[in-house]
């Protein structure tokens, strides 16, 4: 169980790092909309984390003569997502630490920007600025945007897991 679980999050964990460094040059640059960014990385999550439910399906069928249970399905499938947040959490905080340190004051002006574009008040963009300052804040603090790097991909493998563990319990489903 162990090598399926590391095998499929490290997979997963390098698909999801490698979107994340590929893609935030081409925010910068424009070449990609920041405001569909979630789409793009949403997407990538999503792509990267569907290896949990072939690491599933794989060790429900290798090793458990085809049947498993719900939490012994939950438990490869979790593992796998936190591999691969945890990974992606570590190459963001290599990016940030080397060429994002901007990333705070950049996404407030995206966000400023965007709302100027979309005729928000000044009074709107006075509370928009304030509350990026507080964020700006918080995420200064590595313990802070580690965690909240992390409920970026984790919530998805989570729900992948869920999902997986629900349809792969059933051995009637994909059979070996």
């Amino acid at each position: 169980m162990k090598k399926i679980i590391l095998t499929y999050g490290i997979i997963s964990g390098v698909v999801v790092s490698i979107m994340l460094v590929v893609t935030q040059p081409l925010f910068r640059n424009g070449t990609l909309n920041i405001d569909n960014g979630e789409y793009v990385g949403f997407t990538t999550m999503i792509v990267a984390l569907s290896l949990i439910f072939v690491a599933i399906k794989k060790f429900r069928d290798q090793h458990l003569q085809g049947v498993i249970s719900f939490g012994r399905a939950f438990k490869v499938g979790i593992l796998i997502a936190l591999v691969a947040s945890v990974m992606y959490a570590l190459t963001w905080e290599i990016y940030f630490n080397t060429v994002g340190q901007d990333f705070m004051e950049w996404y407030t002006q995206c966000r400023i920007d965007k709302l100027v574009k979309d005729g928000a008040s000044d009074q709107e963009l006075t509370e928009i600025r304030t509350e990026m300052e507080k964020m700006g804040e918080l995420y200064q603090n590595p313990v802070i945007r580690f965690g909240m790097t992390l409920t970026e991909i984790f919530p998805v493998g989570l729900i992948i897991t869920i999902i997986s563990a629900g349809i792969l319990r059933k051995k009637k489903i994909l059979p070996a």
